[in-house]
């Protein structure tokens, strides 16, 4: 199962973002656990100055943007 973080505010970028992912992993049979982070301490911890970020088993693998449907599904399948 790969441990999936949503870095941001809470913005409506950031919950697209999550739904993104759910969504994806849903759709490719890949089991998740997808969490939002909001606290501005643990974000900066990642180095991320720019939200919405992923991190995929504590590696930053996005930031500053939604990401595309083939970046997620390129994370889920690798």
């Amino acid at each position: 199962m790969k441990t999936i973080k949503v870095l941001g505010s809470g913005c409506a970028k950031c919950t697209k973002t999550a739904e993104l992912i759910t969504a994806q992993a849903a759709e490719l049979g890949v089991e998740v656990s997808v969490t939002k982070e909001t606290d501005p301490q643990v974000i900066m911890g990642y180095g991320v100055m720019r939200t919405p970020a992923v991190v995929i088993d504590e590696q930053l693998v996005h930031s500053g943007s939604i990401p595309t449907d083939n970046d997620v599904s390129g994370w889920l399948q690798g």
